[in-house]
C-alpha cells in the first residue's frame, strides 16, 4: 500500500460496516484510513499553512470542516476532531489509532444516539421610562433612587432565576457543560439522546416559564463537539 502523507483528519469513528456517503472536503476528496476496528476519515494535502495566510479561505475551510462533521453525523456514531488536527503520515495516524482504539471505542458507545445541544442565556435588560427634564430638585433625587432600586431588584431576582435554572438544569442533565460570562450570553452544552428530543423541548419551555428576565434559545442537534 503506497504511504500518504499529511492527512487532515475530520473525525474518528467505528469502521463501518455498511457504505457510508462520503461528502466532498476542504479541497477535495475524503476517503477513510482503515485502522481495526477504528477508522479516520481524512483528506490529503490540506495545506494549513497557506490556509492561514487568508482569512476567506480560512472561514470558508472552518465551514467546510464543520460541514463534513455534521453530514458523517448524520450517518452515524462519531468522535468530531478540532479544526486544524492532522497526521503527518499513514503510518502515524494507524499507530495512534492503535494506541487509543480501546478509548475510541469506548466513547463511540457512550456517545452512540446521542447529540449535542446548545441553550443559551441571554440577559434582558430592565425597561424603565425616562426621568421627565421637567422633575428637578427632591423628586428628582427620589426618581433616580426608586429607579436605582428597581435595577437592583430585578438584577436580584434575574440572578435568582439562573441559579436556579442552573439547578434545574444539571440535575436533570448530570452531564451538562456551562460557560458562563456574566453580563454577557452564557451557553449550556447538553448531551441528550436524539430520542428525547421531544422532552428536551418541553423542558426548554418549562426554563423559560421560569426565568422570564432571560432570554433563551435551544440549538439544533449537534456533533458532540463538547464531549469527547
Amino acid at each position: 500500500m503506497m504511504e500518504l502523507y499529511n492527512l487532515y483528519s475530520y473525525a474518528f469513528l467505528k469502521t463501518p460496516t455498511a457504505a457510508l456517503e462520503i461528502p466532498i472536503g476542504i479541497a477535495g476528496e475524503l476517503f477513510l484510513i482503515n485502522g481495526g476496528n477504528i477508522s479516520a476519515l481524512v483528506e490529503a494535502e490540506v495545506s494549513l499553512s497557506s490556509l492561514q495566510n487568508d482569512d476567506k479561505e480560512l472561514i470558508a475551510a472552518v465551514l467546510s470542516h464543520d460541514r463534513v462533521i455534521c453530514d458523517l453525523f448524520r450517518q452515524t456514531t462519531i468522535l468530531p476532531l478540532r479544526f486544524g488536527t492532522s497526521f503527518v503520515s499513514q503510518e502515524k495516524l494507524l499507530l495512534h489509532l492503535e494506541a487509543h482504539q480501546n478509548e475510541y471505542l469506548e466513547k463511540i458507545h457512550e456517545l452512540k444516539g446521542k447529540a449535542e445541544y446548545i441553550l443559551k442565556f441571554t440577559p434582558r435588560k430592565l425597561e424603565e421610562p425616562a426621568i421627565p427634564s421637567e422633575v428637578g430638585g427632591k423628586q428628582y433625587f427620589l426618581a433616580k433612587k426608586q429607579r436605582y432600586q428597581h435595577q437592583q431588584d430585578f438584577h436580584i431576582l434575574q440572578t435568582a432565576e439562573w441559579e436556579n435554572a442552573v439547578h434545574l438544569i444539571t440535575y436533570i442533565h448530570k452531564s451538562a457543560i456551562i460557560f458562563s460570562s456574566p453580563g454577557e450570553e452564557t451557553r449550556i452544552f447538553l448531551l441528550v439522546n436524539q430520542t428525547e428530543e421531544n422532552l428536551l423541548k418541553t423542558q426548554f419551555r418549562n426554563w423559560q416559564r421560569a426565568c422570564p428576565r432571560w432570554q433563551l434559545q435551544l440549538g439544533e442537534a449537534l456533533p458532540p463537539y463538547h464531549f469527547i
